[in-house]
């Protein structure tokens, strides 16, 4: 099991997508294996919210992530499993189902209980981020439902 180094405070909650096709129902396991396989001590997100809208746990919720450079020391990441279409894996689509934002509302509303300070986003709206990640605009859906 990796060691992981605890984060000091909690700035944002990123929501991030696995960039993987709709046909693809991953999970945080496999999001794990990826990511050692970059040479990382683990999966980078927090959790992860598969097609069915089962959430799962990745790293622990209090440990410094990895999925917003230079911001994961103040963040939690959660990732939605999709986001790009069918066809051509290199086009953002929001794809999600209705499972999966039922799951991303729940979990975003215990981490802002957790975390009332933190600003909800997506990954794309962090600097020098060229990504449309997560594949809809992150903000502009939590501002409605806040």
């Amino acid at each position: 099991m990796a060691t992981f180094k605890s984060r000091d405070k909690t700035d944002y909650i990123a929501i991030h997508c696995s960039a993987t096709k709709p046909s693809q129902d991953i999970g945080a396991a496999d999001i794990d294996r990826w990511h050692r396989a970059k040479g990382w001590n683990g999966i980078g997100y927090h959790f992860v919210i598969r097609r069915d809208g089962t959430i799962e746990k990745g790293r622990p919720q209090d440990a410094v992530g990895a999925h917003v450079e230079n911001f994961n020391a103040t963040s939690v990441g959660i990732c939605m499993v999709g986001g790009v279409t069918e066809a051509n894996t290199a086009k953002a689509e929001n794809n999600f189902t209705q499972d999966q934002f039922v799951s991303l509302l729940a979990v975003v509303k215990q981490l802002t209980k957790d975390y009332p300070k933190a600003t909800v986003q997506g990954h794309r709206d962090f600097p020098k981020v060229a990504k449309d990640c997560p594949s809809f605009d992150a903000k502009a859906w939590w501002a409605k439902l806040a």
